[in-house]
């Protein structure tokens, strides 16, 4: 078998995909322009002054500010439900009515405080919501992919300011500030803030020093960011007892807070986002953007109670301007936020000062500010339509004049001045929010041409891959040394006009050339030649045919590719793939049976006096066949019916309700459905065990002494007992075993650490020690002067105490059994048994995979929720379904007499197979949004966080793609499993000596090394079509609909997500095929040292 030329070519078409897929989100996802520039306080004119010819500027922050002091307390995933209080509800939910504090404080004391909705801008997540609320800008989608590392902000910011005019800004809490501001605090006390189970770490440590630092003189402003709500959402979700006492304790904090400050200072009590209702955040639904933030001051802060001209939302962005002109401080240069205009007095009360900043002249400050800002980056950026700018710079100029001529005057302001500047910052935000997704349409061109490409490359080369296997590989070095030579020449030009290299374009070179010649080259290679034993490859005038194109197998992928356009199919895509699955499974039987396949041949007197060829199989078999067919049907379409049980919901599916596997026990209260659960999960765990290893046993793989089947006898089940412990330890209550906690922490530690390991193992030894075959020598005296039987092999069928015959492989080779015994004369029996045993030879490249699968999805549903045990199951058994079903369609088809030494695997079958990962991944809980990402799976053995982000950042990409990653490694068995399965005489005999009835498995493989690689080569690159395919139009969708409203709530998250399934799907096909190299490897090694001078 040819080993470099399948991995060299996979790897190419890959690398090819991955720079295609790296170019468009380059284009797509840019992050916006930063401008590195900062307001100083020399930049503000004093208000109500105009400067005279030849006068220095006022200094903005020498002047006394409205308040000295500040106080702000961020409660993370405060959202505004938990802030308002009903008195009528007599029977709140645990997280309604816990901060009585608010309510009591804005009805006794209207004059000092208000609550407001606080709407975030997406995406939610607490890095993103920092930057906002800090700089006062809008954020990008990519920014999302920054939250596990937190780079420093940049961007001219509050807490720059309060140092740049030398207040003592003290933090404590989330950690995360102190990566976005390093060095920037006059004290900091960070707290790790990644453990989602840890309610109160962080909490606990700002209370002991929160009271402490507020009556000491150190400081100015003062920041305190709690994680218990949070976490207690991530955890158990807003609906738990457990977020009724961390709000209780919050509500504490606020009024010990209010009782310590002192009449200078400001309370600014906030949330950065809310929570769905399941606890996650990071989308852009409602219940996810709306926070809450509450104003204070023991003196006077709002002219009066609450009028109807309040605001009935404020922007998070607003925060900024309007904390910079309390405190007396320049806005942030980078800033479009609008001031809170409540907080300050109406024109004509304050007398000028700057200390009592007038509603007019704080939107004056604000224009001035965001006019600066927006002239600065329209020279920087150019991405800002012309008419949109040049609207915005008449409409400041106009406002300018007119505020200027009033201030010269000295007439009253009128409503409509304010009116017209609150406009005009409205307009502003609006236009940079419109502008911001900044597209690269060059980068997005190259990375759609570079996918077009990719993906008829990837299906010429599974036409031809038995033309390719026969160059040995030479058919790839053209292209190649091409790629190379075009990085280099786009390389060294770049150097010569530009002065620097960018990668990108290198790369884009070197793949859309080296695709072109391989294209090229491919175009002669349209006639094949006829092989030695008679049998044809496909011609390529058959390629793209209109008929081959509107075949089912070919039509619902292209269908599927076509709906991702669609937003609505992307929200349904969990059930729409679900009926895909089961209209083309049910689509075989039909056309099997449309083609007279299904049913045995009816009797024909020609046949029967021998004047026409008998049909293959016998009629028994046929029924046989048939009926197993029939059977895995069924288990498909229930597995399929039972899968939809296991669904989430996306915010758009409004009367849907997500699966209660979906939590976890930890998240139960009811003890009857916690344990119910837990003997569910326990069972189907268990049951993924036996099947596992009654497959191996029934082919007779559990008999060798190598380190696979040792990894089958021994590592599987005690992965298996540690996951059930590690469930049953997670699911224990912290108060239930106070005596015991300290050993169910290290339960949580070890068990779960000990399970990777054994994983660790396991894989390890697989791969090492592969084979599953066990040689025994015949007991008997050889009798001598026996004819030599012919050359033969049986594959073993099962293991049975009762006959021994039914687990062994009778005879393998005619040269082995010389090679066994010392004389040629004893070479057989009287009654012509065997003279070798071996057991397990008929699945020796289908066993080690298996073993490895099952050992892998052991691995990746102790990263998943306890209750997603049942939805693994049914993922076995559909696997199992499928390839039963792929299998007795091809036993069935050899009716006709289409036997081929080719091997090649249909589309229809590989088609199911892309979709079934597809149907898994939404039967795993997951979807394609933001907020559906399970992060509890990084700490899964690490219950006290991480140092790095590298392991949980793949403990996530593990959990998320887990059904991707456990159908591309299990790929390879789609090719196996007919041979498998296969009974006697449907092969034909074309390959077996002259008792061509034997079913000889997957040794056949052996006779024909040449068109089994090729076959191997064609069912990966069909695969990597199938989800390139899916790829391409995921970035057509995103390119064609960029401007859409959906866009980023669903077409962008559906690409990413996408494009990140398709590179973990490529690398588990990868290692899927590397296995089954690595086996041949062992098989051949094995046969060499059994048969020195035979080996293949």
């Amino acid at each position: 078998m040819k080993k470099l030329p399948v991995l060299s070519l996979l790897l190419w078409l890959c690398a090819v995909y991955f720079v295609g897929i790296y170019l468009f989100v380059g284009g797509f996802l840019l992050v916006r322009l930063e401008v590195n520039r900062t307001s100083t306080c020399g930049d503000v004119l004093q208000p109500g002054d105009v400067m005279q010819p030849g006068e220095e500027p006022a200094d903005f922050c020498r002047v006394q500010p409205r308040f000295r002091r500040a106080v702000l307390l961020i409660i993370d995933a405060l959202k505004i439900d938990f802030a308002w209080f009903d008195p009528n509800n007599t029977s709140p939910r645990p997280y309604e009515n816990k901060l009585p504090v608010l309510e009591e404080t804005v009805t006794s004391r209207p004059s000092h405080s208000r609550l407001y909705p606080f709407r975030a801008d997406p995406p939610t997540t607490t890095m993103q919501r920092i930057k906002g609320f800090t700089t006062g800008s809008l954020p990008t989608f990519v920014d999302v992919g920054n939250n596990f590392a937190s780079s420093a902000i940049l961007e001219d910011n509050l807490i720059h300011q309060f140092g740049q005019v030398g207040k003592r800004v003290v933090f404590m809490g989330d950690d995360t500030w102190e990566n976005l501001f390093p060095k920037k605090f006059h004290r900091s006390l960070p707290f790790p803030s990644f453990n989602v189970k840890d309610l109160h770490t962080v909490d606990n440590g700002i209370l002991q020093h929160l009271y402490s630092t507020m009556v000491g003189e150190d400081w100015d402003v003062l920041v305190a960011h709690f994680l218990g709500v949070d976490h207690c959402g991530h955890r158990f979700g807003p609906d738990h007892p457990a977020m009724a006492d961390k709000l209780t304790q919050m509500d504490g904090v606020i009024r010990s807070v209010i009782d310590r400050l002192q009449n200078d200072t400001l309370l600014v009590v906030m949330g950065d986002h809310g929570m769905t209702d399941t606890g996650d955040h990071g989308g852009e639904s409602q219940k996810e953007t709306d926070a809450a933030i509450f104003l204070y001051s023991p003196s006077p802060l709002f002219p009066g109670p609450p009028t109807q001209s309040e605001p009935d939302v404020v922007p998070q962005t607003d925060l900024v301007p309007t904390l910079a002109l309390l405190l007396g401080v320049p806005i942030p240069y980078s800033s479009v936020g609008q001031v809170l205009l409540p907080v300050f007095s109406p024109h004509g009360q304050t007398g000028g000062a700057v200390g009592g900043l007038s509603q007019l002249e704080a939107l004056w400050i604000n224009a001035k500010q965001v006019n600066r800002f927006l002239e600065t980056y329209s020279g920087m950026a150019k991405d800002i339509p012309a008419e949109s700018l040049s609207q915005l710079k008449s409409e400041f100029s106009r406002l300018s004049s007119e505020y200027l001529a009033m201030v010269r005057e000295g007439r009253p302001p009128s409503p409509r001045l304010a009116a017209s500047l609150q406009a005009y910052l409205t307009s502003v935000r609006a236009t940079c929010r419109a502008t911001w997704a900044r597209f690269n349409p060059l980068k997005m061109a190259a990375g759609l041409a570079i996918l077009a490409f990719a993906c008829l490359t990837c299906f010429i080369v599974s036409e031809l891959s038995l033309v390719l296997i026969r160059e040995s590989g030479h058919g790839l070095k053209p292209p190649v040394r091409v790629a190379f030579i075009a990085g280099v020449c786009v390389a060294i030009g770049q150097i010569g006009t530009q002065g620097y290299v960018e990668a990108s374009w290198c790369l884009a070179a070197a793949a859309l050339s080296s695709e072109l010649v391989f294209l090229w080259r491919a175009r002669r290679s349209r006639a094949v030649p006829e092989e030695k034993n008679g049998f044809k490859a496909p011609k390529s005038p058959s390629w793209l045919t209109p008929r081959r194109l509107l075949l089912p197998s070919l039509l619902v992928p292209l269908l599927r590719c076509a709906s991702l356009l669609s937003d609505s199919y992307v929200i349904a895509e969990g059930r729409a793939v679900t009926f895909l699955v089961f209209s083309l499974a049910l689509y075989i039987p039909i056309h099997l049976n449309w083609d007279g396949l299904l049913l045995p041949p009816i009797h024909d007197p020609l046949k029967a006096a021998g004047f026409l060829p008998s049909p293959a199989l016998s009629p028994s078999t046929v029924r046989k066949e048939s009926g197993t067919l029939l059977a895995c049907l069924g288990v498909l379409v229930g597995s399929l019916y039972l899968s939809l049980s296991f669904h989430a919901c996306r915010e758009e599916q409004g009367s849907c309700q997500p699966s209660p596997f979906l939590s976890p026990l930890s998240r139960l209260q009811d003890n009857q459905l916690k344990n119910l659960h837990y003997v569910l999960s326990v069972v189907s765990l268990g049951l993924w065990t036996y099947l596992l290893k009654r497959c191996l046993r029934h082919y007779g793989n559990l008999n060798a002494s190598s380190g696979a089947v040792f990894t089958a006898h021994w590592i599987l089940p005690l992965t298996s007992v540690c996951l059930a412990l590690h469930w049953a330890v997670s699911a224990t209550p912290e108060d239930s075993f106070r005596n015991l906690s300290e050993l169910i922490g290290l339960g949580q530690l070890v068990l779960p650490r000990a399970a990777f390991c054994l994983l660790g193992l396991g894989m390890f030894l697989i791969w090492l020690d592969p084979l599953t075959v066990f040689i025994k020598p015949k007991d008997k005296t050889p009798a001598r002067g026996q004819s030599q039987t012919p050359s033969r092999y049986r594959a073993s069928t099962g293991i049975s105490t009762q006959a021994e015959l039914h687990h062994l492989i009778p005879q393998i080779y005619q040269r082995m059994r010389r090679s066994l015994d010392d004389d040629e004369q004893f070479m057989g029996d009287v009654d012509n048994s065997p003279a070798v045993k071996a057991y397990g030879l008929g699945t020796v490249y289908s066993a080690p995979l298996m073993l490895f699968c099952g050992m892998l999805g052991i691995g990746l549903l102790l990263l998943h929720p306890e209750g997603m045990a049942l939805s693994f199951l049914l993922l076995l058994l559909e696997m199992g379904a499928l390839l039963h079903i792929h299998a007795s369609s091809t036993t069935l088809r050899s009716l006709q007499g289409t036997f081929s030494a080719d091997f090649n695997v249909p589309w229809t079958p590989v088609v199911l197979w892309s979709l079934a990962a597809t149907q898994f991944f939404h039967a795993t809980g997951h979807l394609p949004t933001f907020p559906s990402i399970q992060w509890g799976a990084a700490f899964v053995g690490f219950p006290d966080g991480h140092t790095g982000t590298l392991l949980p950042a793949s403990l996530v990409t593990l959990n998320t793609f887990a059904s991707h990653i456990l159908f591309s490694v299990a790929c390879p068995l789609l090719l196996f499993w007919p041979l498998v399965c296969e009974v006697r005489g449907s092969r034909g005999g074309r390959a077996c000596g002259d008792e061509g009835e034997d079913a000889v498995m997957e040794m056949r493989l052996r006779e024909h090394p040449q068109q089994f690689t090729s076959a191997l080569l064609q069912l990966a690159t069909r695969y990597l079509f199938i989800l390139g395919a899916q790829v391409f139009s995921s970035v057509c969708a995103a390119a064609i609909l960029r401007r859409h409203l959906m866009v980023w709530k669903v077409f962008a998250p559906k690409l990413m997500f996408e494009a990140s399934g398709f590179l973990v799907s490529s690398v588990s096909l990868l290692i899927g095929v590397a296995l089954v190299l690595r086996v041949d490897v062992a098989v051949g090694g094995w046969f060499k040292r059994l048969i020195p001078d035979a080996s293949r």
